[in-house]
């Protein structure tokens, strides 16, 4: 086949392969417009005798645009209005009321153990998640605590102080709803262990310290806490590290990349030095049967190549030939560049080309005329069969685009039917 063909058969393949990817995304696009104007207009047909279900609480209200048909009137008259979300009955109510107290037994202790023993804040919380009421508390204590829940340790006894919480539970949708709930907190200094009370110690004491000397443009540190000298450093930054870990990542990145796009262009180098096989093949059995060397007869390809280069583009099996005349030329042996050739391709195919005529130029050259037009055969049927695979390969990827518009013809086809259907 001309290279030329084959580029152009490559480009309408490309465009096709384009062109059928949209024509298959404009395809779903139009099945869903379908299917859901059918399910539209089904649902405008269909008489609300059940009534409209309300949304859960928590969901929110939801507005519904009616189509009123009034007896003895033509027409439908459009009315929107405002469905609000269910409410819950008076046993409800109570229900939910028990349920929060059983969560907020655990949720105000923010990590203490109990009640009974309160070293860290509360958390006074003000609602609970999916429940709708409001929580408000009072302390009969705010010298100890405050409304959030914090501890003012300052005010605290080392024996501990009790302070009494109360709490009002109101459901949102009726204010007039309401439940108490009370309990009692004990609370104690907390207690640090030793890095905790040292680190505690070294702030307070630094904290003073800077408060003496905010008049001062430079503050001193302090050279000695408890009587104990002690030294200084800024925390490193970890900025470079992160730089680093980026840096790396970025280039491993770069280099699986690299490696990605050499082995794309190895696989291409590969089709592309397959497909002119056969072509390099038929030529220098043309040009022995014609009675030149082996050696005239592969330069006289590699100079027919040359002067088409410009038209034909870079064609890596060609290059490969004029390596190897160029090797020739330097002193290799001849048989030796033929089987550097063959390596050098990569591929099976050159690779027993190769060899084959290296062989044949240390036993004779007699019957590689024949041996190359069988090669030359093999190779013309295995793109054939190249061809037909990739043939086969295309209609499959078609065969979306045509189950799409089946499913498209077939919609068109029983939705007219189906809303005739729904009218009578």
């Amino acid at each position: 086949m001309p290279d030329g063909l084959h580029r152009r058969l490559l480009s309408w393949a490309k465009n096709h392969k384009d062109r059928s990817v949209i024509a298959g995304t404009a395809v779903l696009v139009m099945l869903s417009g379908i299917v859901l104007l059918t399910a539209d207009y089904a649902a405008s047909m269909t008489k609300l005798d059940g009534g409209i279900i309300r949304n859960a609480y928590g969901e929110g209200s939801s507005t519904e645009v009616l189509d009123v048909i009034i007896e003895g009137r033509k027409g439908r008259i459009p009315v929107e209005i405002e469905v609000a979300e269910q409410r819950y009955t008076a046993d409800e109510i109570q229900e939910m009321f028990d349920r929060v107290i059983r969560k907020l037994e655990s949720e105000i202790l923010n990590g203490n153990e109990s009640l009974d023993r309160v070293e860290q804040n509360l958390d006074l919380v003000t609602a609970v998640p999916e429940e709708p009421v409001d929580i408000s508390w009072e302390l009969d204590r705010y010298d100890v605590m405050n409304i959030q829940g914090e501890i003012q340790e300052d005010a605290l006894d080392a024996e501990g102080t009790l302070v009494t919480l109360n709490a009002v539970l109101t459901y949102r949708e009726d204010e007039t709803k309401q439940a108490a709930y009370q309990c009692t907190a004990h609370l104690y200094p907390r207690v640090l262990s030793g890095e905790e009370a040292r680190k505690q110690e070294i702030e307070e004491t630094l904290a003073a310290s800077e408060r003496k000397n905010r008049e001062e443009k430079d503050w001193n540190l302090p050279e000695a806490i408890r009587g104990k000298a002690v030294s200084y450093y800024r925390q490193m930054d970890e900025r470079g590290l992160v730089l680093i870990i980026m840096a790396l990542l970025v280039i491993s990145l770069l280099i699986a990349q690299k490696k990605q796009d050499e082995m794309q262009e190895e696989a291409r180098r590969s089709r592309q030095m397959i497909r002119d096989y056969p072509e390099i093949i038929g030529k220098l059995t043309l040009y022995l049967g014609a009675g030149m060397t082996v050696k005239r007869a592969f330069r006289k390809v590699v100079e027919e190549y040359e002067r088409q280069k410009k038209t034909t583009g870079v064609r890596c099996a060609y290059e490969e030939m004029q390596k190897t005349c160029r090797e020739m030329e330097s002193g290799h042996t001849e048989a030796e560049s033929y089987e550097n050739f063959g390596r050098r391709c990569k591929v099976q195919a050159y690779v027993r080309f190769g060899a084959l005529l290296s062989q044949n130029l240390r036993k004779g050259t007699r019957g590689l005329t024949e041996l190359l037009k069988m090669e030359a055969i093999q190779a013309f049927e295995d793109r054939k069969a190249r061809a037909r695979r990739l043939g086969e390969e295309a209609g499959t990827k078609l065969l979306l685009p045509m189950f799409l518009m089946l499913t498209v013809v077939l919609v068109i086809v029983i939705v007219p039917a189906f809303l005739s259907m729904q009218i009578l």
